[in-house]
């Protein structure tokens, strides 16, 4: 009822400007908020209406024909717009198309339906893990809506209901994060592997390893066959590692209560993974780290110098990548993560990096295809916390609603949304 009602007085608003003109949202250094504009693309899309994405144009600005609703809308969310003539928008758009310029129009159909991989809460409605989702914080700010999902879904074929899937600080090798040494006396940790245990039994493992090994290959169906999976921190390493090593046992003893294969490094499939090859298992349960891909525990670059570019692309011949690095800086400050960055000779040859720090001989951003479907991995834990610790308070992105770190998780968020413009011959 509730959508009846905003459909009908989008029509009378619609009819009383239909001639009038365009408001464009810029994504320049001129928006107030670079965060919540996402968000009012995202709700103009739930309402069925036409919008555009014009990638280059002042930063990657939205366009859409002018509703007094939608200008509402804006001054509630603090977003900058401003409105245009028809016959000016239609420059902009001539403009964009001639061959010599670095632009494209993007046409926004239809908001792609959001899913979140996340624990579930305990009776308490308390996270069973002691830290935060970047992501689940931009959507709640940007006033996006998501559904969150887990192994139990996913192994339930439910992930076909969504366009784009989240996952975050997850473990997909079964080892609990590596926390072992650090935290396997606090009360967090037991839960979490009591409950995983109990769920892999649940659902007929005999091994945690083994359950996430299956939730691997889920989402691996999901993207072949057209999804889009977007991964941060270590949910993008432990993904790889847990399609290479399909088969085998990795965990040590305190993980799964027997030892792990001694060969299991030569035994590696390479050929299964999304993004990463010839990698080696960092053996050491006590150590804080999974493999070699990660770029954490021996890059040394200090804070003040750590920063990463975004490549350019040309927005006619790859509007791919162009969509999925649109921000409006080319140069974006560095954060940490359980994994930080990909060390580059572990990555596969026909993945795309998007962002790098060159110096440091890293990639922070990284793109590839799967079948029908698309992948990106993003290093890191939260843009905006450069060292975020377990047990860390959220961050309050009302602080940073012009976040450029935060501005790549929300093209990625979009990207299911549009569609090449075909142009007139």
């Amino acid at each position: 009822m509730k959508k009846i009602l905003i459909l009908a007085i989008l029509f009378i608003f619609s009819f009383n400007y239909a001639h009038a003109a365009f408001m464009i949202v810029p994504m320049n250094d001129d928006q107030k908020n670079h965060l919540k504009a996402y968000g009012v693309a995202y709700w103009i899309l739930e309402q069925e209406v036409e919008a555009w994405w014009l990638l280059n144009y002042e930063g990657g600005s939205f366009a859409f024909q002018h509703n007094a609703l939608f200008e509402k809308l804006c001054k509630k969310r603090d977003v900058s717009y401003q409105v245009i003539p028809d016959a000016q928008f239609n420059k902009i758009l001539g403009d964009i198309g001639e061959a010599e310029v670095n632009q494209e129009a993007m046409k926004l159909e239809k908001a792609p339906k959001i899913a979140v991989y996340t624990p579930e809460f305990n009776q308490k409605g308390e996270r069973l893990q002691p830290w935060d989702d970047a992501v689940t914080m931009v959507l709640t700010y940007a006033e996006i809506p998501y559904e969150t999902v887990y192994d139990t879904e996913v192994l339930g074929d439910q992930l076909a209901q969504y366009d784009w899937l989240h996952l975050h600080h997850e473990d997909f090798t079964g080892q609990y994060g590596k926390f072992y040494r650090s935290f396997h006396t606090y009360a967090w940790y037991r839960d979490n592997q009591k409950k995983m245990e109990e769920l892999a039994k649940l659902h007929g493992f005999e091994k945690v390893s083994q359950l996430k090994l299956s939730v691997v290959k889920k989402i691996e169906e999901f993207v072949v066959g057209g999804g889009f999976m977007f991964a941060m921190c270590s949910a993008t390493d432990t993904y790889d590692i847990a399609l290479a090593a399909d088969g085998l046992d990795i965990c040590e003893k305190m993980y799964d209560g027997d030892g792990a294969d001694p060969d299991a490094q030569s035994k590696l499939d390479y050929s299964n993974t999304f993004a990463f090859k010839d990698f080696t298992l960092e053996k050491d349960p006590f150590q804080y780290e999974y493999s070699s891909i990660d770029h954490s525990l021996d890059r040394k670059v200090s804070p003040e110098m750590d920063y990463f570019t975004l490549f350019d692309f040309s927005a006619k011949w790859d509007p791919v990548p162009t969509m999925l690095t649109q921000n409006h800086t080319r140069t974006v400050k560095g954060f940490m993560g359980q994994t930080t960055a990909f060390k580059k000779q572990y990555i596969k040859s026909d993945i795309l990096i998007m962002g790098e720090n060159k110096p440091a001989n890293e990639a922070r951003y990284i793109h590839g295809k799967v079948g029908e479907g698309f992948f990106t991995f993003y290093g890191g834990h939260d843009p905006e916390d450069y060292k975020h610790h377990v047990n860390d308070p959220e961050t309050d992105l009302s602080l940073h609603p012009n976040s450029p770190g935060y501005r790549l998780i929300l093209n990625n968020v979009l990207f299911p949304a549009a569609k090449k413009k075909k142009r007139k011959t």
